[in-house]
C-alpha cells in the first residue's frame, strides 16, 4: 500500500454546473477576485466585486440588497477626509479629490452591480472575516475604514446564527432561484491575530454550513480546507505568509473547475487560457514569418473555439495577434 503524505479533500461535484452560457456575479474578499480573474481569463462571463473587495458578510449582504433594489448612492453617503471624498460601502479605489467624480464612479459601480445581479444565474460569495467595524456615530457597518481614526469605529464579531439568518432572507429573496456558491477565504487575517483569525474563520464556516444544509441551491466550495489541509505548507503562501501563492491559487482553481464547471466548459476554458497565455508572449522577432504564422494559427484557434462557444469574447487577443500581421 502506497504511503500518503497529505490529506486530499474529497469534494462532491455540484449538481448545478457553470458553463460559458452562465452569467456570474462574484462578491467578497480578495480571494474572490483571484478566482473571478481566472474565470474571466477562461472567458466566462463574470462581473467581479463591482463596488470593490468586501471582507465581511454584513457588507456583502448590504451590497446584494443595494443591487437588488437598484439603489444609487446618495450624495449624503460621501465623506471627506480632508483630501478625498469616499463612501464607506465602497473600496478606496472609488475615492477622488472631486466629489462629483467620486459619486459618479460609485453610482456606475452600483449600476453595474444591479445589472449583474439581475442577469446572474450564479453568484459566488466569499467571506473573508467575521469581524466587523461599526461607525460609533450611527451604528452602520462599514465595508472599508478608509484609514480613518480607529476611535470612529467599534469592533465586533458577528455570530454564526446571525450571518445564517441574514443570508437566509437573501436566499429567499433577491438570490432565490440563483445558484449561490459560498466559500470561506483561505487568506489569513493576521492583523486580527492568529487566535482571532481562527475564531473568525470558524464562525464563517458554521454559518455557511447551515446555509448549505438548508437551501438546495446553495453550495459550499472548500477553498479554506484545501489551503489548510491539502496545502498545509508555507511554500504555498506568498511572501506575506497570509495570502495563497500563485501555485496555490492555480491548484484551488483546478479543484474548483472539477467541482463547479461542466466538463465541456472545463475543456473550453483550458483552450481559452492557452490562447490568453499566447497573447501574453512577447516575441523575439515580431516581424519574423515564424511569429506571423504563429499569430495566424492563434487566430484560427480563436475562430474554432468561438464556433463551439459563441459566448466567448477574444477581442483583446484578436487585436494583439492581428497587430503583427499588419506590420510591413
Amino acid at each position: 500500500m502506497a504511503m500518503q503524505f497529505r490529506t486530499v479533500i474529497d469534494i462532491k461535484p455540484f449538481d448545478r454546473k457553470i458553463d460559458h452560457s452562465s452569467r456570474i456575479l462574484s462578491l467578497g474578499s480578495c480571494f474572490a477576485d483571484n478566482i473571478a480573474r481566472r474565470m474571466q481569463r477562461a472567458k466566462f462571463r463574470v462581473e467581479a466585486s463591482p463596488t470593490g473587495i468586501l471582507f465581511n458578510p454584513e457588507s456583502i449582504a448590504r451590497a446584494v440588497e443595494r443591487f437588488a433594489a437598484a439603489e444609487s448612492p446618495a450624495r449624503e453617503e460621501l465623506r471627506h477626509d480632508g483630501e478625498r471624498y469616499f463612501g464607506y460601502d465602497f473600496h478606496s479605489a472609488f475615492a477622488d479629490a472631486d466629489p462629483e467624480r467620486a459619486l459618479a464612479a460609485m453610482r456606475e459601480a452600483a449600476r453595474r452591480g444591479a445589472d449583474a445581479l439581475r442577469r446572474a444565474d450564479t453568484v459566488i460569495i466569499t467571506f473573508g472575516t467575521a469581524w466587523i467595524y461599526r461607525l460609533r456615530e450611527n451604528g452602520d457597518v462599514v465595508a472599508n475604514c478608509h484609514k480613518q481614526p480607529q476611535s470612529l469605529f467599534a469592533r465586533e464579531l458577528l455570530a454564526a446564527d446571525r450571518i445564517a439568518d441574514r443570508y437566509a432572507k437573501l436566499l429567499e429573496g433577491p438570490l432565490a432561484d440563483k445558484h449561490v456558491i459560498f466559500t470561506v477565504s483561505p487568506v489569513r487575517h493576521l492583523g486580527d491575530g492568529a487566535e482571532r483569525n481562527s475564531l473568525s474563520k470558524a464562525v464563517l464556516r458554521v454559518a455557511v454550513g447551515e446555509l448549505a444544509s438548508r437551501f438546495p441551491d446553495a453550495d459550499y466550495f472548500p477553498s479554506f480546507e484545501i489551503m489548510n489541509d491539502e496545502l498545509r505548507d508555507y511554500r504555498f503562501y506568498a511572501d506575506d505568509m497570509a495570502h495563497p501563492s500563485q501555485t496555490a491559487v492555480d491548484y484551488i482553481w483546478e479543484r474548483f473547475g472539477a467541482t463547479a464547471l461542466a466538463e465541456s466548459a472545463r475543456r473550453a476554458a483550458e483552450r481559452a487560457e492557452r490562447i490568453a497565455e499566447a497573447a501574453e508572449h512577447r516575441p523575439f522577432d515580431p516581424r519574423g514569418e515564424a511569429h506571423r504564422n504563429f499569430c495566424r494559427a492563434m487566430l484560427r484557434r480563436i475562430d474554432e473555439l468561438r464556433r463551439e462557444q459563441p459566448q466567448m469574447q477574444f477581442d483583446d487577443e484578436k487585436e494583439y495577434f492581428n497587430s503583427f500581421l499588419e506590420i510591413n
